[in-house]
């Protein structure tokens, strides 16, 4: 299927990863499927996660001061706890939690996502098999595979099912925009059925968007936690957390700081991808303040650079210019970003046509620019002066470039 345009044109979305994990404040799922954490521990988390503060208006309003366009919360992490009450399993929160969210991002105008991992290390009948040209040498882990001489594909079957019933809860109830599944790696494409998984969300919802761990049929790749230094080519959205852990935990405060994340979403951005930013909400709900305040910095400075974000694409290759850059719609005008105030005119490579002018986005003031230089084929370097301070932004300073024409671009080596 076509990417839905709402994705490619959101460029920022919010990942929420909460479950009973933010109890007791340690990892998600694979704390105990590591045995960092002895499972009776972390299930105990289950009898006493409260959501006792959950206000899902709250989250979305932030989510939206913050720019984005849409969220995904963790529906079912890989320990099978589910934030909804489903009637498939034995293991959810005895509520559903994720009608208010729902309701609350469509209020704000967001489209709605839901994170649900393929597998399920808790479910009785899920270690019943194991995936196709496994290494020997792996070592077996008892929450996910079983030995050769112990498969039960009937066992594997009732897995599907509980699978499937959940996902026609999800699908059915929430009518997702975007599904955002993991744990794609403990089995095969054929094992999980994914097709026949994608059709049956899509008979619900036709226009749904699947990431790439819905493997054959996903619409869009999704690096994890570094923006790639070659972007890939389609759509991709950088999964990166604000501080180092996916769900809260207690003792991590190495937040990301505003200056950091506004690179992130830049460079992210003018790869042509989206950014999906992590937060962690603790047990009853609320989002650390330390994350709030970076979602709000971050909304401010896209706020002020609307422009320059939304509906754009990828900008300039690298080598072109020294930071990332957007393109507008129409391939007329040019964003380029500075990270830091240049000293002296700044240059652009590889331009055919002529500019029109180049202004500091927000304040509009114009910038002299002149072309210097260029030999036969090869254009010359268009300099652009460089702008006063009181226009300089205090985290990242955008510059638009009008064209004459559309883009065009020289990528030769030059006359030899």
């Amino acid at each position: 299927m076509p990417m839905q345009p709402w994705f490619t044109d959101a460029k920022l979305g919010i990942f929420v990863h909460w479950g009973i994990y933010a109890v007791d404040g340690v990892q998600e799922s694979w704390s105990f499927y590591d045995d960092i954490v002895p499972h009776d521990q972390y299930m105990s988390q289950l009898d006493r996660f409260t959501a006792a503060r959950y206000d899902p208006r709250a989250w979305a309003r932030l989510f939206a001061r913050a720019g984005a366009r849409y969220a995904v919360l963790t529906s079912r992490h890989h320990d099978g706890v589910a934030l909804w009450d489903t009637a498939h399993g034995d293991l959810n929160v005895g509520r559903d939690l994720i009608t208010g969210y729902a309701d609350a991002l469509r209020e704000q105008g967001l489209k709605v996502g839901l994170y649900y991992s393929h597998s399920d290390w808790n479910h009785p009948d899920y270690a019943s098999t194991r995936k196709p040209g496994r290494p020997p040498e792996l070592e077996d882990n008892r929450y996910s595979e079983v030995a050769a001489e112990f498969e039960d594909l009937q066992a594997w079957e009732r897995f599907l099912a509980y699978r499937d019933g959940q996902i026609r809860e999800l699908a059915g109830r929430y009518r997702p925009d975007l599904m955002w599944f993991d744990g794609e790696w403990d089995r095969s494409e054929e094992q999980w059925r994914i097709r026949e998984l994608a059709a049956l969300i899509r008979s619900y919802v036709p226009d749904c968007v699947f990431n790439a761990r819905m493997l054959g049929e996903g619409d869009y790749a999704t690096p994890e936690q570094g923006a790639p230094v070659v972007p890939p080519e389609g759509p991709w959205e950088l999964c990166l957390t604000i501080n180092d852990s996916w769900g809260f935990q207690h003792h991590d405060h190495n937040h990301k700081s505003v200056d950091q994340l506004v690179r992130y979403f830049a460079e992210t951005i003018g790869g042509g991808g989206n950014l999906l930013l992590s937060v962690g909400p603790r047990e009853d709900g609320t989002i650390p303040e330390e994350q709030a305040e970076r979602l709000e910095g971050l909304g401010d400075w896209i706020t002020r650079h609307a422009e320059a974000v939304y509906g754009t694409v990828r900008g300039l290759p690298a080598g072109h210019h020294h930071g990332p850059s957007t393109l507008s719609p129409d391939r007329r005008t040019l964003y380029l970003t500075l990270y830091d105030a240049p000293r002296a005119p700044f240059g652009v490579r590889g331009l055919l046509g002529k500019v029109r002018r180049a202004t500091v986005l927000g304040s509009g003031t114009e910038l002299g620019h002149r072309v210097v230089g260029g030999l036969h084929e090869a254009p010359g370097v268009l300099w652009i002066d460089p702008p006063a301070a009181a226009d300089l932004d205090p985290h990242a300073t955008v510059i638009a470039v009008e064209l004459e024409g559309e883009l065009e671009l020289y990528r030769g080596s030059g006359r030899f």
